[in-house]
């Protein structure tokens, strides 16, 4: 081997121990100990818990592996996926997307509100957090949160005018901003584009209306007054 080829295999050797050993060196560094934790996508989770979960120790490093702190995270209820970025020199990154809220629901017994999902599972959010953005429903009923959630995909900025729903018979109720919309319990994506459609067809054309019943096949009927007991 020439010179030149030694001295190559030495460096390679050099740059492989460094890649191999200086993180175990440099977790000892007080420098690199974790001071700081950012949160991202956190809405509905209460932040301590998120950080309670990473069981940071007093010696934490932003060099030590961050595949099972973000295991840690993916294990807590009410988190769908997480992943975890070092910010040199003491900080760590905590990036998570939340499993969907889609309303709050009377406790037991009319007990406090709480939160839950697209199927109407209760989830480890606080309902404060959650209360701005979340429609109240008046039961955890499946049908009508699977309608809730049915909106929530198909048109955000629908859903967020949703203050309360119920459900009666066949029949899932949205109360819309003093406005409502009726929709059958099994309502599919195009009966929610199509009422969306014709609410925004009569706001260009400034026309009033108290209710949209979407309820029959390929039409939207449009009410100026709602119908008492529907």
């Amino acid at each position: 081997m020439t010179v030149r080829g030694r001295r190559l295999a030495v460096g390679l050797v050099v740059v492989l121990a460094i890649w191999i050993l200086g993180p175990r060196l440099l977790r000892q560094v007080g420098f690199f100990r974790v001071r700081q934790v950012e949160l991202v996508g956190v809405r509905y989770l209460a932040p301590d818990a998120v950080i309670g979960a990473l069981h940071l120790g007093p010696s934490a490093s932003v060099f030590d592996d961050l595949d099972p702190l973000a295991e840690r995270l993916r294990r807590l209820p009410g988190i769908a996926t997480a992943r975890i970025v070092r910010r040199f020199p003491g900080a760590l990154k905590v990036i998570v997307q939340e499993e969907e809220a889609v309303a709050l629901v009377p406790g037991a017994g009319g007990g406090p509100l709480t939160v839950v999902d697209g199927a109407g599972r209760p989830m480890p959010y606080d309902p404060s957090r959650a209360a701005p953005d979340l429609p109240v429903a008046s039961s955890a009923d499946s049908d009508l949160v699977s309608v809730l959630a049915l909106v929530q995909s198909v048109d955000p900025g629908l859903f967020e005018s949703i203050s309360a729903a119920r459900a009666d018979r066949n029949t899932v109720t949205l109360q819309l901003r003093g406005r409502r919309l009726l929709v059958r319990r099994d309502a599919g994506p195009e009966v929610i584009r199509a009422a969306q459609w014709v609410a925004r067809d009569l706001a260009v054309r400034g026309l009033s209306y108290a209710e949209l019943d979407a309820r029959f096949a390929d039409q939207v009927i449009v009410r100026r007054a709602s119908r008492a007991g529907t």
